[in-house]
């Protein structure tokens, strides 16, 4: 049994199944076990890959998109550039060289929202002077330019199962000893209360509260 598998299994002996969405912050973000919090996980060494890995270009027309919207909307000194999920940094890199030629743009100071230590320290090897934030609640006041790219897809979701008058929320619980889904009592769900009209018993509807607060 794995570290991560073994701390899943006490978190449920101690209080219950898990929603998917505390699976998916476990497994992806503990901060000793989780999957993106001790690896670097892209590229040929690692699990996958994304775009701004693949090709500068991709990087570079995102940063002269983001150039253009500031010159409209006035070149404001106090902006900030944010990235949500910034991976290696590679996406930033190549935004920043791409407008090194509009240098009141290139400086703009560069915020990054980012759990992993693995990535905080690529990060900074890559881009250099960067702010780090856990969430975006610290982010400060003042106009935003802001990317992210495959991020959102990647942030834990709640699933639920439409019974006959209610929901069951998917959870992650123990049988025989193995980590199974499983599903919870009937309840009502207030976000989902729209969806009784274009659902039928057995379909399953995903929430993703992180989502919606970004």
């Amino acid at each position: 049994m794995t570290d991560l598998k073994a701390h899943l299994v006490q978190q449920i002996q101690a209080n219950g199944p898990l929603s998917v969405a505390d699976y998916m912050a476990l497994c992806l973000t503990h901060p000793t076990l989780g999957y993106y919090s001790t690896r670097d996980p892209f590229g040929t060494q690692g699990d996958f890959v994304t775009a701004p890995e693949i090709s500068q270009m991709f990087g570079e027309l995102i940063g002269l998109s983001l150039a253009q919207s500031w010159i409209a909307q006035g070149s404001l000194s106090n902006a900030i550039l944010v990235e949500l999920g910034p991976g290696r940094g590679t996406l930033m890199a190549d935004l920043k060289r791409a407008t090194k030629g509009l240098p009141s743009f290139a400086d703009l100071p560069v915020h990054l929202i980012e759990t992993s230590p693995t990535l905080r320290k690529v990060q900074r090897d890559t881009l250099g002077d960067v702010t780090h934030h856990d969430t975006i609640d610290t982010l400060p006041q003042g106009p935003i330019l802001l990317v992210a790219n495959e991020f959102l897809d990647a942030l834990p979701i709640q699933q639920f199962q439409r019974s006959e008058k209610a929901w069951q929320e998917i959870q992650v619980g123990l049988r025989k000893g193995a980590l199974a889904f499983g599903h919870g009592p009937d309840v009502s769900v207030t976000a989902l209360s729209h969806r009784r009209d274009d659902t039928r018993p057995g379909d399953i509807v995903e929430l993703c509260e992180p989502a919606y607060q970004i």
